[in-house]
């Protein structure tokens, strides 16, 4: 595995540090007025989820990791596991449904999402940016309520909470941003 300098760290980078995996989630490039500069780095553990702040110094070196990347489809979920199926060797993959967090929700049958995998080990996972959903409850439209700004709950059919413009109703099919977790526009 490459080693780089503590000052070439990036977001999103994967490192391997005090014996774990480590996402860089924020990183702060420090020059005080006396002594060295250096990266002041928020790491997140790719395993567990805890969160640490580290100082790395140009001197430092540690070891950063390339993920492999594989797209795989969704096919059912079993007991707390989501089984997923590799789209070229249509080898069958059980994943924790915790490791998609709070996007579970988004995730549907036959839904293509990418895999982070460590080695054997599934550390990540993405739904799409753009996901299409059903509006199952909404107050009514009202005509004439243009107001630049005014958005009204709606729940979708997976059950998640969004804000949506007034003109769009119950029973109609919208685009949700999943990085945002809001409306986007409709479908």
């Amino acid at each position: 595995m490459p080693k780089i300098n503590g000052n070439e760290i990036r977001p999103g980078n994967v490192l391997e540090h005090n014996d774990g995996l480590w996402a860089a989630v924020k990183v702060d490039h420090v020059k005080p007025g006396k002594g060295g500069a250096f990266a002041q780095v928020e790491l997140k553990n790719l395993r567990n989820g805890s969160k640490l702040n580290e100082r790395f110094r140009s001197a430092d070196k540690v070891e950063r990791v390339r993920l492999e990347q594989k797209d795989m489809q969704f096919l059912y979920e079993d007991d707390g596991m989501l089984i997923f199926m590799d789209t070229e060797t249509y080898d069958q993959v059980q994943v924790a449904s915790d490791l998609l967090g709070d996007r579970r929700p988004f995730l549907q049958d036959g839904m293509t999402i990418v895999v982070e995998f460590y080695e054997a080990e599934a550390l990540n996972a993405t739904v799409p940016q753009k996901v299409t959903c059903k509006i199952v409850e909404t107050e009514p439209v009202v005509k004439g309520q243009t107001a630049a700004n005014s958005f009204k709950p709606a729940i979708l059919d997976n059950g998640v909470k969004v804000m949506v413009p007034p003109f769009v109703g119950q029973d109609e099919m919208i685009i949700v941003d999943t990085i945002a977790m809001e409306y986007s526009e409709r479908a």
